[in-house]
């Protein structure tokens, strides 16, 4: 699949619910929240940015990041997920690549954070591949990683 074509989109009236009915594969329900409970945690706390995905027409993943920074005096990474149908074609790293420099233009960012479960392997290579480190931060169940941009 040509990955120059995905682009994020952000969530409105239009495509929210289309949204809603992307899913991730079996083994991976257990790391991540349904859809449409993001985009309700986004109508709630206000600075969370939900984001469609698309490569060309179609919606095929989302993603939330928060627009204030957190813990690690960073900005955090709520979400990435790419469609059962649609995973293993690099969609999702292309995706996460395009937030990463809306993040860096949009909010001025110079640290992204991410957490994750340990035992995600999936998230663990993508994030690993996009240049985040593991410093031993834990929150909870899950580990955090860093990636530092430049100022």
């Amino acid at each position: 699949m040509n990955t120059e074509h995905v682009k994020i989109v952000e969530l409105n009236t239009e495509n929210w619910y289309d949204c809603c009915e992307l899913e991730v594969s079996e083994e991976q329900t257990q790391y991540m929240e349904p859809n449409a409970v993001s985009i309700a945690q986004s109508k709630f706390e206000t600075s969370l940015k939900p984001h469609a995905i698309y490569t060309g027409d179609k919606m095929v993943g989302f993603l939330m990041y928060n627009s204030v920074p957190e813990e690690l005096d960073g900005y955090w990474v709520y979400r990435i997920m790419v469609d059962k149908a649609f995973q293993g074609k690099g969609i999702g790293k292309a995706a996460t690549k395009l937030m990463i420099a809306e993040m860096a233009k949009s909010l001025n960012a110079t640290k992204i954070v991410v957490g994750y479960h340990p035992d995600n392997l999936n998230a663990h290579n993508l994030y690993a591949s996009l240049g985040f480190e593991d410093h031993g931060d834990r929150f909870g169940k899950e580990m955090a990683v860093v990636k530092q941009l430049m100022d």
